[in-house]
C-alpha cells in the first residue's frame, strides 16, 4: 500500500504539505497509522504540480529513495508553489521493480494520476486481459509493469476512446471495467486514486473482494484557507471527512466537493 496526497487551492509552497503537518507525508512514510498491508513507505516517492502561469504540461519530481533520504526534496518543496498537488510514497508490491518507470504520478498531457492500492497477482491475472483493452498508441505508452500504471492506461483508453467525457466518468468506467475483468479471473483488486488536470481534483475509494483503503478529504482548514486536501491519512487534527467506501469525489476548481457512488457491476449487462 501507498500513502496519496492531493492539494487544491489557493498557491502554497510544497513544504507546506510534505513537511510542516503533524502527520505529513514524510511521517506516514515510516509510521502510517491506516495502513491495510506492510508496514512501512520506503520505495520511493514522487510529486506532480501545476504552474498556472505557464500552460504547460504539469511537473514532475521522482525518486526510488526512501523519501526521508532524499536530501533534495526539502529544497525543491520550499523553492516551488502551485496551487495543484499530487503527491505519493510508495510501498510496492512484491515482485514489482523500484526504478523510476514504476515510480508515479503516471503522466499523459495534462493528466496526472497516483494509486494506492493493488491488483492482488497482477502478472498472472489481469496484466494480459487488461492490455488487451488498450488502442495500439495507449498500449506502447506503457513504460513500467505496475498494475498502477495499467489501470492508468485503462483510463486514459477510455478518455481517447470518447475524447468529451468527464474524467470522473472515464474513471467510472475504469473502475467498473476493472470489477469485470477481477470477477471473472475471481481476483480481489483495490483503487484509491486521485487524478487531476490541473483544475479539478478526482478521487476514488474502491475495491473489489478486499478491504477498502482509507482516504479522506478536508476543506477550508485554518492552516489552509481555500483549499482542498485529499489524503490516505489525516495530516493533522482537523474536520476531515471520510470519503464514502465505493465512491468517486469530484472537487471543482471553486472547490466545490461533490461524492457519488459507483454503480454496482450489473450495469454492464
Amino acid at each position: 500500500m501507498c500513502r496519496l496526497l492531493g492539494y487544491l487551492g489557493r498557491t502554497i509552497q510544497l513544504d507546506q504539505l510534505l513537511y510542516k503537518p503533524e502527520h505529513s507525508l514524510i511521517v506516514q512514510s515510516y509510521q502510517p497509522r491506516e495502513m491495510t498491508s506492510g508496514v512501512v513507505n520506503a520505495d520511493g516517492l514522487g510529486l506532480g504540480w501545476y504552474h498556472h502561469a505557464q500552460h504547460t504540461e504539469p511537473f514532475i519530481y521522482k525518486n526510488i529513495l526512501p523519501i526521508w533520504n532524499d536530501t533534495n526534496l526539502p529544497e525543491l518543496s520550499r523553492y516551488v508553489e502551485s496551487g495543484c498537488v499530487l503527491a505519493y510514497v510508495r510501498s510496492a508490491t512484491v515482485g514489482q521493480g523500484l526504478d523510476l518507470s514504476n515510480s508515479q504520478p503516471f503522466r499523459e498531457g495534462r493528466l496526472l494520476f497516483i494509486h494506492n492500492g493493488f491488483i492482488k497477482n497482477f502478472r498472472k491475472t489481469l496484466y494480459r486481459p487488461i492490455r488487451d483493452r488498450l488502442c495500439d498508441h495507449v498500449y506502447q505508452s506503457l513504460q513500467g509493469t505496475t498494475d498502477s500504471e495499467h489501470i492508468f492506461a485503462l483510463l486514459v483508453n477510455q478518455l481517447q476512446a470518447v475524447p468529451e467525457q468527464p474524467i470522473e466518468i472515464a474513471l467510472h468506467q475504469t473502475l467498473l471495467t476493472v470489477t469485470e475483468l477481477a470477477q471473472s479471473h475471481q481476483v480481489s483488486f483495490s483503487a484509491n486514486v486521485i487524478i487531476s488536470d490541473g483544475n479539478r481534483l478526482i478521487a476514488s475509494r474502491y475495491a473489489h473482494g478486499t478491504a477498502t483503503p482509507t482516504l479522506y478529504w478536508l476543506r477550508d482548514d485554518p492552516a489552509y484557507p481555500e483549499g482542498v486536501i485529499i489524503a490516505s491519512e489525516p495530516l493533522f487534527a482537523g474536520n476531515w471527512n471520510s470519503v464514502p467506501n465505493g465512491s468517486i469525489l469530484c472537487v471543482e476548481k471553486n472547490l466545490e466537493v461533490q461524492t457519488n457512488q459507483v454503480l454496482p457491476i450489473a450495469i454492464l449487462d
